[in-house]
């Protein structure tokens, strides 16, 4: 499959209305979803065929994939003569296709939680980029051969899908941030283990990273040496359509964030398109608390004043405000984990430490972890960290670890999972190690959270006097050897 995809982005370049990773990744997707959904529908008409029961489509038969995208002969071959192709094939997926899915939103807006809804929502934000007919005609034939049939190949999707998005966050600018690096998010759900029966929210949520892994961490959880589920309908039902919670503002983020989450198996993703911040917090009642949250939320911005207004605290810093939105969703006995700048843990203003106080007095921030710089790379160089709470009373220690992978990071030379494997094991203990720490709340002075490695104390190796005179010397000759040259430039003598 991954041989097809990388023929795909190789024709997708050559089209003009295509421009870097975010472009192409975004074309590739909308064709990958609807030949998963018809696929997907194909296997419920036949189940319900089994059962002596009719098949409700979610598309009507002009807009389905094998009517449109990849006709088929009697014989079940392609059917060269009716494929659309061209201007006909453009103007069709541009003038009908789109407009008709994009009315999914409207036609069911009653019932959010649909995947009619959410197929809306999609087209309402995605439109096609590719502008030559015989590049788009290329792209559905090698799509239609792909096959969503099982569980293995919808494993195979989802991480080709994965690797889309990376490649899309690695394009820089703005698309960065679609994607927190999977190892990181990895370890940030096995730390707070979320469980089946619990409601896991992302106030940033992205393409979903944060959500799909918690989804598959859980059933990984309640799968038997067999691979089936040892999950109950009901359980089912509320991991497929209320455990998982996300909010995405950028339309783009969204978009994929939805159709990642239907790839990896959530049917009906609860994803609502919106700002986060928007809330006032104090209007957050228990009943929309949540279990776990797990975020990686922007920082670097800057809101305005309506906006702060929405907060207690307030401050024109992005990552502060998602802070205190954070610590007010989250349950009793609820666990966080949250990715924040190193700028929130060091800065003592009014403001920053005023959430500080707030977050140590009313939370266990049992663990900070130090991430090296670069994990974000290439399109942050922000130094960062990773902060584990649980809403159990307030904080009396707290345990530091500082990530040290054997080489210095870069784009590609990225975190990996290993990186993280020494820590995974020191946690349940806490343990002390030349990586970690435990500092208690009366060694912490004005809210300074920063992580300082007691273990290491940098040793500054100066020059010999040999040395010293040797770098003099050499500087002495280069300069004299300069004034030569501006001697000769000039034609006169250089006092």
């Amino acid at each position: 499959m991954h041989q097809q995809i990388n023929r795909i982005t190789d024709i997708l370049r050559r089209d003009d209305g295509i421009s870097g990773a975010m472009h192409y990744t975004e074309q590739i997707s909308w064709i990958l979803f609807l030949k998963f959904l018809s696929d997907y529908e194909r296997n419920k008409a036949f189940d319900a065929e089994l059962d002596g029961k009719t098949y409700k489509w979610l598309l009507e038969l002009p807009y389905r994939w094998e009517q449109w995208a990849c006709p088929k002969t009697a014989d079940n071959k392609p059917d060269l003569k009716n494929a659309l192709t061209g201007s006909d094939l453009i103007g069709f997926v541009n003038d009908r296709l789109f407009p008709y899915l994009k009315s999914f939103r409207d036609s069911h807006a009653g019932n959010p939680k649909t995947i009619e809804y959410k197929i809306g929502g999609i087209f309402e934000v995605i439109t096609n980029r590719i502008q030559n007919g015989g590049n788009l005609r290329e792209v559905l034939n090698i799509v239609d051969a792909l096959e969503f049939q099982n569980n293995s190949d919808l494993f195979e999707l989802s991480k080709i899908y994965e690797d889309l998005l990376k490649g899309m966050g690695s394009d820089g600018g703005n698309s960065g941030e679609f994607y927190t690096p999977r190892p990181l998010i990895k370890t940030m759900v096995e730390v707070v283990r979320p469980e089946i029966g619990q409601r896991i929210y992302d106030p940033a949520s992205g393409t979903c990273g944060f959500l799909i892994e918690a989804f598959e961490y859980i059933k990984k959880g309640n799968t038997d040496a067999q691979g089936n589920l040892r999950l109950s309908g009901e359980q089912t039902r509320f991991l497929q359509s209320e455990s998982l919670s996300g909010v995405e503002k950028t339309p783009l983020s969204y978009a994929m964030g939805v159709m990642n989450m239907i790839l990896h198996g959530v049917e009906a993703p609860n994803i609502r398109k919106e700002n986060t911040l928007n809330r006032d917090i104090r209007q957050i009642q228990e009943s929309e608390r949540y279990d776990v949250i797990l975020a990686n939320p922007p920082f670097g911005g800057k809101e305005n004043e309506s906006i702060q207004s929405n907060f207690p605290i307030e401050s024109n810093a992005t990552e502060l405000l998602f802070l205190q939105h954070i610590l007010k969703s989250v349950r009793a006995g609820g666990k966080i984990g949250i990715v924040l700048p190193e700028g929130v843990l060091f800065q003592t203003n009014n403001a920053f430490t005023r959430v500080k106080q707030l977050m140590l007095e009313d939370f266990n921030l049992h663990t900070i972890v130090s991430l090296p710089a670069g994990v974000f790379l290439p399109y942050s160089g922000v130094k960062t960290n990773v902060l584990f709470l649980e809403k159990t009373g307030s904080t009396r220690q707290i345990w530091y670890y500082e990530v040290n992978p054997p080489y210095k990071l870069t784009k590609n030379k990225p975190i990996q999972y290993e990186h993280f494997e020494e820590f995974l094991r020191l946690l349940p203990e806490k343990a002390a190690s030349d990586n970690s720490w435990t500092l208690s709340i009366n060694q912490i002075e004005n809210y300074d959270l920063s992580a300082k490695n007691p273990n290491k104390t940098s040793k500054e190796v100066l020059p010999t006097p040999a040395e010293l005179l040797s770098a003099i010397e050499a500087d002495d000759q280069k300069i004299q050897a300069a004034l030569a040259d501006l001697r000769e430039v000039l034609g006169r003598k250089i006092f």
